[in-house]
């Protein structure tokens, strides 16, 4: 299975109002999806999400069309940094784990 683990840190903690709109539109994509597991939390300018697939290309599916879709396009609007690692796993790890684990992924700033 494959396991992908985000951060994104805001521009400033006014775009919160913006990450949760779209963050609510991409819950009830993923709720459409095969995904086995989803994890998220956050607070004032840091949020993360980890999602577990059962494969790579239903993970991609998902990163690449609708509402997740549309967010990344709009990202560089409210976010100061995105950070995404990917991996095989057979559950996602705690989020002390986690942020171990971004440490290694790819960076974005904008």
């Amino acid at each position: 299975m494959k396991a992908t683990i985000t951060s994104l840190e805001l521009k400033s903690p006014f775009h919160f109002f913006a990450l949760a709109a779209s963050a609510l539109n991409i819950s009830r994509q993923l709720k459409a999806t095969n995904c086995k597991e989803f994890k998220k939390r956050g607070f004032w300018m840091k949020h993360y999400t980890m999602t577990l697939w059962e494969s790579e290309n239903e993970l991609k599916e998902f990163a690449r069309s609708g509402a997740h879709l549309e967010a990344m396009k709009a990202s560089s609007q409210i976010a100061k940094e995105i950070r995404t690692f990917t991996f095989d796993t057979e559950s996602l790890p705690n989020w002390e784990e986690a942020k171990l684990l971004l440490q290694k992924g790819k960076v974005i700033n904008f």
